[in-house]
This record gives C-alpha cells, structure tokens and sequence, in this order.
C-alpha cells in the first residue's frame, strides 16, 4: 500500500511542496518519529474519537496524549478513544491507525492541538506504516481549516 490517492491528487492539486519520506513499518507515532528521524513534536499522530456518537479525528504531537476532559469541553461532549471496528471502514485505503490527518477526505472533522501550528512543518503517516509525508504546517491548515484548540498534553 501506498499513499492514498485522494490524498496526492489533493496536494497536487493544491500546489503543495511535499516530501514523502519511506521508513522501516512502525506502529506507533513515537516509533514512527524515531524511524523517520523527527522531532515529537513535529510528528502528527492522528488520534480518532467518539464525540457523542460521532467520530472526529484529532491530531497531536507524538509526544503528547490526548486530555479528554480539555476536548470535552472543547466539542461539548463526552468524549472517548474510538475504537479500530468503529473507524475503520471510513478510511479504505489506509492501514489502520496510518490515516492521515486530512479527515476532510473521509467525511470527519479534524480538531489539531494548538502546539502543532508552532511548527513551520510537521511529518504524519501517509496512510501506510512504512510512508510519511513531510510538509508545511501552513499548507495543510490552509487546506484543511481544522478546529485549532488546546487539548493535548506532554507525556
């Protein structure tokens, strides 16, 4: 598998400067910044949750946790991890818990933690666990418009 095609045609057709960056398959986002040889706090883990019966997906440094008492308040709901089962099948073509941050694609709104907007460029899974895509942060919120609030803290 591959980077989503929805996902390249997007950039592409954005005018976005991308790098896809091939790593040896790694499972979680800490291992993922590892192999690619990034910053924490620059690898976007994508993190999907049940808000009240509707999945959204959040989007937070490797190196933070999800507060979900802050997101609670943020999205006026109860909050919890989604499970594999619930979210799965609205992301076809990617491997489980490798979808990028782009839930646009999907039909899911995308909520980003404040502290990934203080980086000129950031790296997330392509929808595999052996690819990423390095690009710039503005890009991506430009094309995106995520709900930008504080909701993560530093593990």
């Amino acid at each position: 598998m591959s980077i989503p095609a929805k996902l390249k045609t997007l950039l592409d057709e954005q005018h976005v400067g991308y790098e896809i960056i091939p790593h040896p398959y790694a499972v979680t986002a800490q291992r993922a910044a590892q192999v690619e040889h990034v910053p924490g706090k620059i690898h976007a883990k994508v993190v999907m949750v049940d808000a009240g019966g509707k999945l959204i997906m959040t989007v937070c440094p490797a190196c933070c946790r999800l507060d979900t008492t802050k997101l609670e308040g943020l999205v006026g709901k109860p909050v919890r991890l989604a499970k594999e089962t619930e979210f799965k099948g609205k992301f076809p073509d990617c491997e489980t818990g490798a979808m990028p941050p782009f839930g646009e694609l999907y039909g899911v709104p995308v909520y980003v933690d404040k502290s990934l907007t203080e980086n000129k460029e950031f790296v997330f899974e392509a929808g595999t666990h052996t690819e990423a895509v390095r690009m710039k942060y503005d890009d991506f919120e430009r094309i995106v418009h995520p709900q930008v609030a504080e909701f993560a803290r530093h593990v």
